[in-house]
């Protein structure tokens, strides 16, 4: 698959709480870094979408069931567990999409309650290509509200990872079923 010049890379949610050690990690999480890193030389535009919860988020649980609406504190705004994983290159001039910013709303695709669909679209973005964190939740909302917001998508299998194999699945024949491609990062190409 060829990148050209109206294409764009969204990293999503590749932070410290959900990688291993943080408090909602994906098992392998960091995994996604091996492949995103490289990917990035290949893209003009970057974007990286990242969780920036208020102390007060309504999705945190003193006893989280671990489904929306009740899951452990994660992301909060500058904290340790909000910034990015330690590996995953973010150069300096890299935009940055922070979600899930109002106490009272999930948040899970990077277009919620965000302006990222207006920036692809100002920089002449018609192609995303999106990899992170995780492949059931944020990842799969991302992808399907980029192909709703008018955008040809394009998951990087490989640079992702699920919370468990069984709605990972289900979220990649979701995508799939709704139009959305897959490839490897190796098969990206300049």
């Amino acid at each position: 698959m060829k990148v050209n010049d109206t294409d764009a890379l969204i990293v999503v949610d590749v932070q410290n709480d959900f990688c291993p050690g943080g408090a909602l990690p994906v098992l392998g999480g960091e995994g996604v870094v091996r492949v995103i890193n490289p990917l990035q030389l290949k893209f003009s535009r970057l974007y990286f979408t990242r969780d920036w919860h208020p102390q007060d988020h309504c999705s945190f649980s003193d006893t989280p069931t671990f489904q929306d609406g009740s899951w452990p504190e994660h992301c909060v705004q500058d904290s340790p567990g909000a910034e990015f994983h330690g590996d995953l290159h973010v150069p300096s001039d890299a935009i940055i999409i922070s979600k899930g910013t109002d106490s009272d709303a999930e948040a899970y695709s990077g277009f919620q309650g965000t302006d990222l669909a207006e920036r692809l679209r100002a920089s002449g973005a018609t192609r995303v290509f999106v990899a992170g964190l995780a492949t059931d939740y944020c990842v799969k909302a991302t992808a399907m509200d980029a192909l709703a917001a008018g955008f040809e998508t394009v998951l990087i299998e490989d640079g992702c990872r699920a919370v468990n194999d069984e709605t990972g699945q289900a979220a990649l024949e979701a995508m799939e079923a709704a139009g959305i491609r897959r490839c490897r990062g190796v098969e990206v190409e300049t």
